[in-house]
């Protein structure tokens, strides 16, 4: 049956594929547009921001599904409104106008990942701790608001709390020396440059960085394609046995930094380097009920995701 769908964030990486999803189903959306336009066939734009309810109401008026990608990343002058008080909106607008289903896209992000030592998966029921950061904040915040709006006033919510979403080139921009010694964004970055470090960077001299923790042992972590986020994404909405749940969704297995590292360098003849990050610990992401209730099936891991990358595949 045919669902008219609410989305904010339609313009962003994962809005413009979530939008030929629902193109593919034949179901009508209602987008709300700030700056980037959308258009397409079933499409209609509301003109406004996240930021001013009336428009967010006109664009969840007459909508089944609500779902809410909108977000900023480390901008402090941005992030409340559009994240925390966009969020408050469009779950307002759900609550007076009823809705079947709010979808919010989280973030693993705020259970903390590698800032904080994680001795088992990283599961649903883990406790909400960002680490520092605008971003990892919102995503706390958000995943708390959309679940005290249905203890309050029984709004049915669905989290897709996705790990860090790569497409196209990102893994070679992450598995590059040359572009992350100086991150923007925490719990992206790099740990300790040495002398040794700066002299490559300075001589721009490639290398495939293996991330090691403060005793030397290879940092694992877990990651996950868009491609997967989308299966995930198409399994959740709509779908009544998801509502009022939490999903994490990540790729089939975690990776190893030097199993990785070797890796690329085999496939891209470049040597790799240790990189000390003490301030990080290795984790993996618990995605069984993902697995259990929805089916969830991800399709590629590190090795697919890394030979898509190199040979140009999105």
């Amino acid at each position: 049956m045919s669902k008219t769908v609410a989305i904010f964030g339609a313009g962003g990486k994962l809005g413009r594929r979530a939008l030929a999803l629902l193109a593919e189903r034949g179901w009508p959306v209602r987008a709300l547009v700030h700056r980037t336009p959308v258009e397409g066939p079933g499409i209609v734009s509301v003109k406004g921001s996240i930021t001013d309810p009336a428009a967010v109401e006109e664009t969840v008026r007459g909508a089944d599904l609500v779902v809410q990608l909108a977000t900023t990343k480390e901008d402090a002058d941005t992030f409340f409104d559009v994240s925390v008080k966009g969020t408050f909106h469009i779950l307002e607008a759900c609550r007076k106008q009823g809705v079947e289903q709010f979808l919010l896209l989280g973030g693993d992000a705020a259970c903390g990942i590698w800032f904080h030592p994680q001795p088992i998966p990283i599961d649903e029921n883990h406790p909400l701790a960002a680490y520092p950061g605008y971003y990892a904040f919102s995503k706390v915040m958000e995943e708390t608001m959309a679940q005290q709006y249905a203890v309050q006033y029984g709004v049915p919510f669905t989290v897709l709390r996705s790990s860090w979403v790569f497409e196209g080139d990102d893994l070679l921009r992450h598995f590059s020396l040359l572009r992350n010694v100086d991150p923007s964004e925490p719990g992206h970055g790099f740990g300790e440059i040495t002398d040794e470090i700066l002299a490559l960077v300075k001589a721009q001299e490639e290398r495939i960085p293996i991330l090691t923790d403060a005793q030397g042992t290879p940092l694992r972590r877990h990651i996950v394609h868009i491609d997967d986020v989308m299966q995930a994404f198409g399994l959740m909405l709509g779908n009544p046995s998801a509502n009022g749940q939490v999903f994490n969704i990540a790729g089939p297995s975690p990776f190893d930094y030097r199993v990785a590292a070797d890796y690329l360098s085999a496939k891209l003849g470049t040597p790799t380097v240790e990189i000390r990050c003490p301030d990080y610990h290795p984790f993996e992401i618990n995605i069984t009920r993902a697995r259990t209730v929805l089916g969830y099936a991800p399709e590629n891991d590190f090795f697919r995701m890394a030979d898509r990358a190199v040979e140009g595949d999105q």
